[in-house]
């Protein structure tokens, strides 16, 4: 009989693993023709004259115009062949207003769009934006949406959205873990990603044990798929100085390959918000590093692969304007 997947056991396998890494040595870069898919960016234009409902004119880095011309620049340079979009506002037109700009953009394949499950326009607004085939999910947990795991009708927008084969993006923290794993249980053919390692705060110590328990939840519910974003955001150094060596965030990495392995794991760099942290450089690094340690075939799952499989994109030739 196979053992059962323990708190105790993850982190003992944990350790195994940072011990494996060690012999390992350094990382070596994924062939050069893999495609790496960045599943989380954000693009929206402050100066537009209805403005922006985030971010904040306070704010020195984000309040800009920030649009996929400049992210390419960006991107290409270290191999990210196209972005999936996430929603950056509550506002329903926004979700067309990114949709206009993938239709003008090769290197935008998808748009993880903002709607709320459970409100009574919910099924109407979802069948108009998902006649887009660039329309690939939401994203809830943000906006006074809450994950209402017990609320029939909640429940029942997240099958119409399994039901058009759309993926749900989940912003939680690691209290809500658990109930991730339960919609996962309830809503067993939707496809679900958790961002931002579920916000875990990251201190180079080891992960909270609400955290850890979470991920333990999760892990039985095979439709549940973690994004692999938010390192140095979880760092809390909004000036920029997040750490760039990959050791400062091994025993999250390692927790989350113990628990959701090669095939439960996406690519996500979070920019520009993760600017605010480091460069677009040092977050990819990082995971480049950790992930090309566990081999090719585990590098080319989780920087295309697996995004490919939880969001039905379909390839677009990239090289800028459409």
């Amino acid at each position: 009989m196979k053992a059962a997947f323990t708190r105790r056991s993850f982190l003992a396998g944990t350790t195994t693993a940072a011990a494996a890494l060690a012999v390992a040595g350094c990382a070596t870069a994924p062939n050069a023709s893999v495609p790496i898919t960045d599943t989380h960016t954000h693009f929206y234009d402050p100066t537009r004259p209805q403005g922006v409902p985030w971010p904040d004119k306070t704010d020195p880095v984000l309040y800009r115009p920030v649009l996929p011309s400049e992210y390419r620049k960006l991107a290409e340079p270290l191999g990210i062949t196209g972005t999936v979009v996430v929603e950056a506002s509550p506002w329903i037109e926004d979700n067309q207003w990114v949709l206009d700009l993938a239709a003008k953009d090769r290197f935008v394949v998808g748009l993880v769009g903002h709607l709320k499950p459970g409100r009574p326009d919910f099924t109407a607004q979802l069948d108009r934006f998902a006649r887009n085939p660039l329309f690939r999910g939401i994203r809830t947990g943000l906006w006074d949406v809450k994950i209402e795991a017990a609320r029939p009708e909640f429940i029942r927008d997240l099958e119409h959205l399994a039901e058009r084969n759309l993926a749900l993006d989940l912003l939680i923290g690691p209290d809500q873990l658990k109930t991730a794993a339960l919609v996962g249980k309830k809503v067993p053919a939707l496809r679900i990603v958790v961002d931002h390692c579920a916000n875990v705060p990251i201190d180079s110590r080891q992960p909270p044990n609400a955290w850890v328990e979470g991920i333990v939840a999760c892990h039985y519910q095979p439709n549940i798929n973690l994004k692999v974003s938010g390192l140095v955001e979880g760092t809390g150094r909004t000036d920029g100085t997040a750490p760039a060596s990959v050791d400062f965030y091994r025993r999250v990495l390692d927790a989350v390959w113990g628990a959701f392995g090669e095939d439960r794991i996406v690519y996500g760099s979070n920019w520009p918000v993760s600017a605010r942290f480091a460069s677009l450089a040092t977050v990819h690094q990082l995971v480049l590093e950790y992930f090309s340690s566990k081999g090719s075939t585990a590098a080319r799952k989780y920087f295309h692969t697996n995004a490919k499989r939880i969001y039905r994109f379909a390839e677009r030739a990239t090289g800028g304007p459409a």
